[in-house]
């Protein structure tokens, strides 16, 4: 008695190919890396926004037994967007700025390596974060870093990178006061503050967490809220940041919430280091929506 060969599985790989450097070879080092055990190998190259979302709800109504989002964490945002509620796998070749996802997950950044998680991981249920009718997989914020991502110059970001950010973050920390924003909690509860983090995951803008105890596969946020306000209170709080410090409980208070509703004049709002408009706005978890691809036994 024979062993039979597995059946070529289908594969959609959707890319972007302005995300970070050298994006588009990469890319194409992906698709052959993904094909080279015999699968069918579809590539969908992004154009503008919009495109990764269309390209993955297509997905839903074609043949397709493994989804591979290429690019940057804001292109497996927009895939979720188009993806979600789905049990197609989807996996993630990182080739963007910051790749907060596959630092949370453990996905390696180079091409070869992120190829064999996304061909030979263990296919996970996670959760989701609802930020009014639009998803996200990683985090939401809403005041200063908000302001920040709504700043940053596009055309400074492809040249200089991250430090784009940097700019960015001088420009809104040297600016105006923060207005107030009110978080309202499910028992009707309301906290004050000038910023606040709405973590699905641990890390946050690469390395750092402000959220260190939510996980992608829990059914809770963990938020953080600074209220001390003023320019110098932020400084402390981001230093801390840097320095992987926990954040001092007189100008932070940590703590778990499946939905919240917050509120502020004019305040910005970003989720997964994209801008998305202003508050007031509301937040809640989703499960079963979503299996990623992660790393596991069978990648290692």
């Amino acid at each position: 008695m024979t062993d039979e060969c597995p059946s070529p599985r289908r594969i959609l790989l959707i890319a972007n190919p302005v995300a970070g450097g050298d994006a588009l070879a990469k890319i194409h080092q992906a698709r052959e890396c993904l094909a080279a055990r015999g699968d069918q190998v579809e590539l969908r190259l992004t154009g503008a926004r919009g495109d990764a979302a269309r390209f993955a709800r297509e997905a839903q109504t074609g043949a397709v037994d493994l989804l591979v989002a290429a690019g940057g964490d804001g292109t497996l945002n927009e895939v979720i967007n188009g993806l979600a509620p789905s049990a197609i796998p989807l996996a993630f070749i990182p080739l963007g700025t910051t790749n907060v996802f596959a630092l949370e997950a453990g996905i390696p950044l180079d091409i070869p390596g992120a190829c064999r998680i996304a061909l030979n991981g263990a296919p996970t249920p996670v959760s989701l974060g609802l930020a009014g009718e639009s998803r996200f997989l990683l985090m939401a914020g809403a005041g200063f870093d908000a302001e920040v991502v709504r700043r940053v110059d596009l055309r400074l970001k492809r040249r200089l990178g991250k430090l784009a950010y940097v700019v960015s973050a001088l420009r809104v920390f040297f600016g105006p006061p923060f207005p107030a924003i009110d978080v309202e909690l499910e028992d009707g509860s309301h906290l004050t503050g000038h910023t606040v983090v709405i973590g699905n995951g641990r890390l946050y803008g690469g390395r750092f967490s402000l959220t260190p105890g939510a996980s992608l596969t829990d059914d809770v946020f963990e938020v953080c809220l600074l209220q001390k306000p003023g320019r110098w209170s932020l400084l402390h709080a981001l230093l801390r940041m840097v320095l992987h410090l926990p954040l001092e409980p007189s100008g932070a208070r940590l703590f778990k919430a499946r939905e919240l509703t917050v509120r502020g004049n004019g305040v910005a709002v970003q989720i997964d280091g994209d801008d998305h408009g202003e508050l007031p706005l509301s937040f809640r978890v989703v499960s079963g929506e979503l299996v990623l691809v992660m790393p596991g036994p069978r990648s290692s």
